[in-house]
């Protein structure tokens, strides 16, 4: 089938979150398996031309919206056989940041920024008459292509049998902003009601998205029941239980073509399941990189992450002084965010010099030399759809520390103090006592049990998440939303 991917993000070339390596890695998959795929994403002012080989494509290309004409050049480049199509207008992508100012402003015309580029992906179709089965498209930023294709496109001869999935990979972002940009977005103000893009007098894309898709889907099984809850719908739980078996979870696949300790060119040394010898070599070497002691029994915690509270970096913050005060053991610290969060965790190397080690900022070769050094890799999150990290920390031997929520919960086995089976430490309340007891739990088992460590480690990097799994979960959810196109 042809399908084409509208997104923001897409890695290597624009990179936020999560959203970015699945937009990366599952179109090279999908082609694999004999698929025609096809990626659009702005082109940022970050993204250099000559590093990622970008060439000039098309244009000007005319985008009608709502209210006026828009006009935008195309380039493009081959992302491992997948042709990536990069939307480039000064007007709306020439700018610090992919979302937000460097004060961590949201900029004030995002609904027209990520309206004209679900446009310009749809046009771009219709320009190169690439005629999709479906069009795939992620979270509020290209939520309207789902509209669109209805209100639009229902008897275009390139579009008009293109079925629409939406994916949700974070619904705390919603994309809402004020009613006043209905007539750029050309959405139609009999769409702005309680039952389609309306909430609370404002528009909401991500809303109208979820009622417009032919499917919907989140990136973890878990993330899926949990979105249908109050607690963690943030107000979309009943539109998502309005669509029944049309919303699922399939979980996020890991690319262990980048992440794989026998093969990570970044790392140290490499290693195995069946030589860790390298992985002793890893760890010497990230205490000597954060300043650490140097010290082989000590286990290390690793850190990498957006430093805000859905991670629960703040329920660390409660806990971490008393932890390296009450147990022998270090941190390696990785991550930015939240001004107050980076000066607190910037901050403890100075008094608690030799025991945790910060860099404020991402670094991704540190990334992998924390997951290849460490011993055990915390994700307190408050709530996680997927998460990525802890799939690479198994793969790595690093055993997770993690809330179970969303993903994490799917991902990672509890450890059995009896058997010594399982994957990792799993803890439920949302508390820093429950961070800093579980850290003890772990320790003590690295200390006390070390014949569980091993098999542990053994058993976490026999874990297989790749994305070819994924994939074919993926096309079971476009043959779906193309019969759920076609029924009526």
């Amino acid at each position: 089938m042809n399908i084409a991917f509208i997104a923001a993000e897409c890695v290597p070339y624009a990179k936020t979150g999560g959203l970015a390596d699945v937009v990366g890695a599952l179109p090279k998959h999908l082609q694999a398996m004999g698929h025609q795929v096809i990626v659009v994403m702005p082109r940022y002012s970050m993204i250099n031309g000559d590093r990622y080989s970008l060439r000039w494509f098309h244009g000007p290309m005319g985008v009608w919206m709502g209210d006026t004409q828009e006009w935008c050049a195309v380039h493009t480049a081959d992302n491992e056989g997948v042709p990536v199509y990069f939307i480039e207008s000064q007007k709306y992508f020439d700018r610090w940041g992919l979302y937000h100012d460097a004060n961590f402003n949201d900029y004030a015309d995002n609904p027209r920024r990520f309206g004209f580029l679900t446009r310009a992906g749809l046009q771009l179709c219709k320009d190169i008459g690439f005629q999709p089965d479906v069009v795939h498209v992620h979270d509020w930023h290209t939520a309207l292509a789902s509209a669109y294709l209805k209100i639009w496109h229902w008897n275009d001869p390139v579009l008009g049998n293109a079925a629409s999935l939406l994916t949700i990979h974070n619904i705390a972002y919603q994309g809402k902003y004020p009613a006043h940009h209905m007539d750029y977005l050309g959405l139609q103000w009999g769409n702005f009601t309680p039952d389609k893009f309306e909430d609370h007098g404002a528009i909401n894309f991500l809303k109208g998205g979820i009622v417009y898709a032919d499917m919907v889907n989140t990136v973890s099984p878990t993330y899926a029941r949990e979105t249908r809850t109050p607690e963690l719908g943030y107000g979309l739980a009943p539109y998502l239980n309005d669509r029944g078996e049309n919303y699922i979870g399939i979980l996020n696949g890991c690319d262990y073509a980048q992440w794989n300790p026998e093969t990570d060119a970044i790392i140290p040394a490499r290693y195995s399941a069946d030589d860790l010898s390298g992985k002793a070599i890893c760890k010497r070497e990230l205490q000597k990189r954060f300043g650490l002691e140097l010290a082989p029994d000590i286990p290390i915690v690793g850190v990498v992450s957006r430093l805000v509270e859905q991670k629960g970096l703040h329920l660390l913050a409660q806990c971490i002084e008393g932890i390296v005060r009450d147990m022998r053991v270090q941190f390696a610290i990785l991550g930015s965010g939240d001004k107050g969060l980076e000066a607190f965790f910037g901050e403890l190397p100075a008094r608690h010099g030799g025991r945790i080690g910060s860099y404020i900022g991402y670094s991704d070769e540190l990334a992998h030399w924390i997951e290849a050094g460490a011993d055990f890799f915390i994700m307190p999150s408050l709530f996680e759809p997927c998460g990525l990290n802890q799939m690479y920390s198994l793969r790595y031997g690093t055993l997770p520390i993690v809330r179970a929520t969303g993903g994490l919960d799917d991902t990672v086995r509890q450890y059995d103090e009896a058997t010594g089976d399982g994957t990792g430490f799993k803890f439920y309340e949302p508390s820093a006592r429950a961070v800093y007891y579980t850290v003890g739990w772990a320790v003590s088992t690295y200390y006390d049990r070390p014949q569980h460590m091993q098999r542990m480690i053994r058993a976490a990097m026999a874990q297989d998440f790749s994305w070819e799994r994924s994939a074919t979960e993926y096309v079971k959810a476009y043959e779906r939303a193309i019969w759920n196109k076609h029924r009526l």
